[in-house]
């Protein structure tokens, strides 16, 4: 069974994102974010819930188009209406079933992009397996948490860490052991 990596930017006080989505204080080039780029190749399935999903409207993303043309897309959403999806493309209800689907049948580790919510969600039911934190040196002070309103409580396990230009770090937590 493949794992759920959610490899997201964080700011220092565990932000994914700022007031109104801003994301323009992240560190946006340099060794670590062409790391990031090139680590995005190595999966063929990317989990998103619709905010997610939407956000990348505002970057040209085409509605029922893959953000990531290699990967298949699994957009979990109750209320997403698409009436021409790509053949990569689809939208789920959520459920813990076929979450557990999905990394039985991918044949990579499944990346859980963005976040917020859903991935609250999946911690809250116990499906992440890997935290990939791309940590900003930045204080957001407020905005989108990296776990939207979970309250789950455990302690990951550091097997990784990465320190690039910028202050930028990979931290990669193991949320399983």
């Amino acid at each position: 069974m493949q794992k759920v990596i959610y490899y997201v930017a964080s700011s220092l006080d565990g932000f994914i994102a700022g007031v109104n989505d801003d994301i323009s204080k992240f560190v946006p080039k340099g060794k670590g974010v062409e790391k990031y780029l090139s680590d995005l190749q190595n999966f063929q399935t990317v989990i998103m819930g619709r905010r997610t999903y939407e956000f990348g409207y505002q970057y040209g993303l085409v509605p029922g188009q893959p953000a990531y043309p290699h990967m298949e897309h699994h957009i979990f959403s109750e209320t997403l209406k698409i009436d021409t999806l790509a053949s990569n493309v689809r939208i789920e209800r959520k459920s813990i079933e076929r979450i557990k689907e999905i990394k039985e049948e991918s044949k990579t580790d499944i990346y859980l992009c963005g976040g917020g919510q859903f991935a609250g969600w999946l911690l809250d039911h116990g499906l992440i397996d890997i935290l990939k934190l791309k940590l900003n040196p930045i204080i957001l002070g407020d905005g989108i948490p990296l776990f939207g309103n979970s309250k789950s409580s455990l302690v990951g396990h550091l097997i990784e860490r990465e320190s690039f230009d910028y202050g930028f770090e990979i931290l990669t937590y193991d949320l399983k052991k």
